[in-house]
């Protein structure tokens, strides 16, 4: 029986050398939530078991019962019925069969049912679900709404939304696109106001929503009338009932299994999440995991891409022989393998810097609760805030760019065929497309990125890669990265000392891909001084 986890020699491997020790204690309270909650674990080894258990269990469920149902759940789309939007049938077939295995609540507290999950291991869920059905990672990928509701919003609203959130009775949607206002959320003009009573309410629209008909909607508001700034909008939970119009869903290219909302507001209720006047920060906080999100959807889409070239090459005559067996299609197989490699890799490390970030923040407001020092912590949680700040752009921008290519190569192996409905790769083409558009297109997250390349964020990080021991026949590829490092830096040292920001601006692409390729080149290395298989992705 396939399994998309074990049967994924690169995926296990990326898990067996997760570093996690420190993230799980912090996030398991130091073990002692076993005491009290059934799901919890009572140390890392233990953890780590229970992701890997569930890891098996999705990797079967995606391969066994939800990848045979994708072309049927692209083919029926969503429906809009009286104001109300019908799922494929698939698409619920497959919801129930998620929330039964309690994988609904993966990165939620253990209190409202959760299974508290690092969000490395919830991008790795990502990756298996998108790989199956990429439109259906965008209802169990809005996992960051039920989070972003449980960081910052008082207890009594968690408690209301999250308990049929975890069970899968609520799905979520983040909602921020307006007519007029795409990345540029200064120009938000949705209005939340408060009435007599002091509930909250919204008016305005929204559109281009994901998953707009969910039943918790996290929307970002302007709550400070007679502003046109950043510091006017809120962030708020809303119920998604008949106050809150579906007036149309999108017709779209791909993920037809997802419906794309435009949505009416009217005097809708709503409760505030986190501090007033603080919706940007708070946002920040959730598209950082959205970006990384983003990038497992796409990689999950990219492996799918490439099983099906390579399948389709060992069975496609042309010239009375296999084309698995042509040159030029071998090559661009390599290449396809090389680069998603390449690109879990970076995925899975970049994860590591956000699940430190999170739970070192937490474990700063812990000690300051108890009076205890907590500079030192307080220095590293800085340190990897920045570096997550980098990383979530720059890993969105290559995973999902490069996605779209592999998928491009993938449907070029398969030639006029690919260019047919029945295919499989007909769909993951429409589908990777919109990874390099929404949460930020490229260019955003290429803008978003440089700051912290030009800092040279990662300085000390690539510095201790740079600096490790590495086997003999690993100093040619030792060489190359050192060689585009130096390249990088004196490139670097160019557009500082120009001073233009508009010269910034048209090198961020060329720094961003170098300092990427710098990053990730290590990484491999990294691995492949302990792992043979390795040493074949380095040379390419």
């Amino acid at each position: 029986m396939p399994n998309f986890f074990n049967e994924n020699k690169d995926l296990v491997h990326q898990f067996n050398q997760l570093e996690l020790e420190e993230v799980v204690e912090i996030l398991e309270a130091e073990y002692s939530l076993a005491d009290e909650f059934e799901t919890a674990p009572r140390s890392y080894s233990e953890a780590k078991e229970n992701y890997r258990n569930a890891l098996e269990i999705l990797g079967e469920l995606t391969a066994n019962f939800i990848a045979p149902r994708a072309q049927q759940v692209d083919h029926e789309g969503t429906h809009l019925s009286n104001g109300s939007v019908d799922y494929a049938k698939g698409t619920q077939e497959a919801l129930e069969q998620l929330s039964q295995a309690g994988f609904m609540g993966a990165i939620l507290p253990h209190e409202y049912g959760g299974l508290n999950f690092p969000a490395t291991i919830y991008f790795m869920m990502i990756e298996l679900v998108s790989r199956a059905d990429a439109s259906l990672m965008t209802l169990f990928g809005y996992q960051d709404v039920g989070e972003a509701i449980s960081k910052f919003a008082p207890k009594d609203v968690s408690d209301k939304f999250l308990p049929k959130y975890v069970q899968g009775e609520y799905t979520g949607s983040m909602v921020m696109t307006e007519p007029g206002a795409g990345s540029d959320l200064q120009a938000i003009k949705l209005k939340a106001y408060q009435d007599e009573e002091g509930q909250w309410k919204l008016n305005g629209e929204k559109q281009f929503i994901s998953n707009g008909c969910g039943q918790v909607l996290l929307v970002l508001a302007r709550s400070e009338p007679n502003t046109k700034n950043l510091f006017g909008l809120s962030l708020f939970a809303c119920l998604g009932n008949e106050t809150v119009k579906v007036n149309r869903i999108e017709k779209k290219m791909g993920l037809n299994g997802s419906p794309t909302c435009a949505l009416y507001f009217e005097d809708s209720p709503c409760f505030l999440v986190g501090k007033r006047r603080h919706g940007l920060i708070h946002v920040l906080y959730i598209l950082n995991h959205a970006r990384f999100s983003v990038a497992a959807q796409a990689l999950g889409i990219a492996e799918a891409a490439y099983q099906e070239a390579l399948k389709y090459a060992k069975i496609r005559e042309q010239f009375g022989k296999l084309i698995y067996s042509i040159p030029t299609v071998s090559n661009l197989l390599i290449e396809m393998r090389v680069t998603i490699e390449c690109n879990r890799s970076l995925l899975y490390a970049s994860g590591h810097w956000l699940d430190l970030r999170n739970k070192l923040e937490e474990k700063v407001d812990h000690l300051k609760a108890k009076g205890e020092d907590y500079k030192s912590e307080k220095i590293r949680f800085d340190k990897a805030a920045k570096i997550v700040d980098m990383l979530s752009p720059m890993v969105k921008y290559i995973v999902t760019e490069d996605s779209n290519k592999i998928c491009y190569q993938s449907q070029q192996v398969h030639g006029g065929m690919g260019y047919m409905k029945e295919m499989e790769i007909e769909r993951l083409v429409r589908d990777v497309r919109i990874t390099t558009i929404y949460e930020g297109t490229s260019q955003i997250q290429i803008l978003a990125a440089v700051k912290g390349v030009l800092a040279d964020v990662l300085a000390g990080v690539i510095d201790d890669l740079q600096g490790a021991s590495y086997k003999d026949e690993l100093k040619p590829a030792w060489d190359s990265i050192v060689e585009l490092r130096n390249i990088f830096n004196q490139c670097r040292t160019l557009v500082i000392e120009k001073n233009d920001s508009t010269f910034q601006e048209l090198a961020a692409p060329d720094l961003v891909d170098m300092y990427g390729a710098i990053y990730t080149g290590f990484l491999v290395l990294k691995e492949a001084n302990k792992v043979p298989r390795k040493r074949k992705i380095v040379e390419r």
